[in-house]
């Protein structure tokens, strides 16, 4: 199983994310709502993939980003911003920061499970 951890402050669109990713009998979802509450599963879950929402209160995306990397136990997983800054300049930070990748929001329900998967493969 592939275990994929989703971190968004919008309960519905964590729903849809989580039904849409587990579409594919292969991941393994589980999804929170803060920046906080995702260190902590991903420390103890260890996901293969992380997608990471951008504008969330408290701890954003970004800030979330850094102290994932700052955790030896996190540091090496790969995250996946998605926003709804979808801007060059915007988009480009986040590779600059060190992300995998950017997926855009709204997303698509019927792709999101292929788009993560190619994230996956690098």
């Amino acid at each position: 199983m592939i275990r994929i951890l989703y971190v968004d402050d919008e309960a519905d669109i964590r729903e849809v994310a989580q039904l849409s990713l587990e579409l594919d009998p292969d991941l393994e979802v589980r999804s929170c709502a803060s920046g906080a509450d995702g260190l902590g599963v991903a420390i103890e879950w260890h996901p293969h993939l992380i997608l990471l929402d951008v504008m969330m209160p408290g701890m954003d995306g970004p800030t979330t980003f850094t102290r994932l990397r700052e955790q030896s136990e996190t540091a090496d997983i790969p995250v996946v911003f998605i926003t709804a800054r979808t801007q060059a300049h915007e988009v480009e930070r986040f590779y600059e920061l060190g992300a995998r990748g950017v997926l855009a929001k709204p997303f698509d329900p019927m792709t999101l499970a292929d788009q993560v998967r190619a994230l996956l493969d690098g």
